[in-house]
């Protein structure tokens, strides 16, 4: 840490003492003379107070100031390729470390719908060649710059272990206690979710914490809103700050896509703030008499994160479940459109199962029936595993069913009916009212229960805590109410067996509880 210190100390020194004398007299930069000034005075005081000044100087951290824009600069904006960016390099012009940065971007920029591009892009000298142009001085770019250059390292998938991307990192580490909250929350925007899966978790704990310790320097609804999306989930303690920035007071002043937002990020999160009741009238006020006029999608999301957080009410069920909006939805093959529909499956479940005073209109049975891609999705080790242990528990294929699609836009785990003596019952030969398609026809016998297996996957929890995202506490609070007993398999829980003889012990534990929860009640 101290030989970087004296480097960068060293670096900021030699860099102003040239500019000022040389850059003063053509003023193309227009902060040549503050930079000189400083210098001199720290140079020619006492020693304690030449101390002071050069902290305060490395502190502040003197970079190359903006100058003014030259001809390049008009050439990587209106760039249109990256060969055009590219053959800048060779072109005779006199490109320094924040034009290589900006390169970098640009090409990220235009790069961003093209991935099968990237890899070849990584490859080429020139591109190489600008990537050490911009980490030679990385010290000196910008603070914009810099944050944008990080994000557009990662849009490029560049290797965990480049050292170019590591300098980025490591630069910004250096100087997060002097990036501006807004520039914290660039970051947390754009690459939060490239450090948690793929990149530096260092870099995130840390971005985390500079979040939470300047909490109080948030100025704007948007802000607000973009940290509670992008990383609210991984710090509670966070989240609880981000509350108390009344959370009331910015509602009032934030414009209805951001509060569409904030209504997002809550529900997401299954987060209910303090002044709940106030929040939400204020939210039904905005955004119930504008809802009809949201772009189609968004009106979903709305409703959706309205259904999460318990605070839908009937006109919002109506205003998407009417034949005349939700029919754009059906059969649509775009991912944004099967993502619309799959939570308008969910509304409509929260209608039929949790307002008993809703009348209607409902989807229709042909819309509610289970699409092939519902249940054909990667299994995980854990669905693998789970779905072994139940078939030997199970015993006989006709005492329970995996993969359970229900109308309601669900999956179970599994499906299992005991008796009034605990014993399973052939599951087929009675009713089933949450499926689409029922195949049985008698009645339950009196006392019998029906189960429902739910696993938790690593990625259903909130970070670093056991509380369920808000769509798993919506599908789990379905079920229950669809009138099932829920085994729940927690991956925390699940990975601590380690035989075949605990997993299947396990879950018989698993089933006497909930069974045995329901009589206490």
């Amino acid at each position: 840490m101290a030989v970087r210190l004296v480097k960068r100390c060293t670096c900021l020194l030699r860099e102003a003492a040239h500019l000022a004398p040389a850059m003063a007299p053509t003023g193309r930069l227009r902060l040549a003379r503050v930079a000189h000034k400083t210098l001199t005075s720290s140079a020619t005081s006492p020693s304690s107070h030449f101390s002071g000044s050069l902290t305060e100087l490395v502190e502040k951290e003197v970079f190359t100031p903006y100058p003014e824009k030259q001809e390049v600069d008009q050439l990587i904006e209106k760039a249109t390729s990256p060969e055009e960016l590219l053959e800048l390099l060779g072109s005779g012009h006199h490109l320094d470390h924040n034009h290589a940065a900006l390169i970098v971007i640009q090409l990220s920029r235009l790069l961003s719908e093209k991935p099968e591009d990237k890899a070849s892009l990584i490859q080429d000298a020139r591109f190489q060649k600008l990537l050490h142009l911009a980490n030679s001085q990385i010290t000196s770019v910008w603070h914009g710059t810099l944050v944008k250059l990080l994000r557009s390292l990662y849009a490029l998938a560049l290797p965990r272990d480049s050292k170019v991307l590591q300098s980025v990192e490591q630069e910004i580490r250096w100087r997060m206690r002097r990036l501006s909250y807004k520039h914290l929350a660039f970051l947390a925007e754009s690459c939060a979710t490239s450090m948690q899966k793929q990149y530096s978790q260092e870099l995130l704990a840390e971005l985390l914490m500079h979040l939470e310790r300047r909490w109080t320097e948030i100025e704007d609804g948007r802000t607000l809103v973009a940290i509670m999306m992008k990383v609210g989930h991984l710090s509670e303690s966070l989240m609880n700050r981000l509350e108390d920035k009344h959370i009331l007071n910015r509602a009032q002043d934030t414009i209805l896509p951001h509060l569409c937002n904030m209504l997002l990020a809550f529900a997401r999160l299954n987060f209910h703030p303090e002044q709940e009741d106030q929040f939400f009238s204020l939210v039904h006020e905005k955004v119930g008499s504008a809802l009809t006029g949201l772009e189609p999608a968004l009106q979903v999301d709305v409703v959706w994160a309205l259904c999460v957080l318990q605070q839908a009410r009937e006109e919002d069920l109506r205003a998407v479940l009417c034949p005349e909006f939700h029919t754009q939805f059906l059969g649509g093959e775009s991912p944004k459109d099967q993502s619309a529909f799959q939570k308008l499956l969910h509304i409509n479940a929260t209608a039929q199962l949790e307002h008993p005073e809703y009348t209607g209109p409902f989807l229709p049975a042909s819309a509610v029936a289970p699409r092939p891609s519902v249940v054909d999705r990667k299994v995980t080790p854990l669905q693998k595993e789970l779905q072994d242990s139940l078939k030997g528990l199970l015993g006989s294929a006709d005492r329970g069913s995996l993969e359970v699609a229900t109308q309601y836009g669900w999956v179970l785990d599994a499906e299992v009916l005991l008796d009034a003596d605990g014993q399973f019952l052939p599951l087929r030969d009675f009713v089933a009212p949450h499926l689409a398609q029922p195949a049985g026809s008698q009645p339950l016998p009196p006392g019998a229960k029906r189960l429902a297996f739910l696993r938790w996957e690593f990625p259903n929890f909130n970070s670093r805590s056991k509380d369920l995202l808000g769509r798993f506490v919506l599908a789990r609070r379905h079920v229950l109410a669809a009138g099932f007993l829920v085994v729940d398999v927690p991956y925390y829980e699940w990975l601590e067996l380690k035989s075949e003889w605990q997993k299947g012990a396990y879950l018989k534990d698993k089933i006497r509880k909930a069974v045995a929860e329901e009589l206490a009640k």
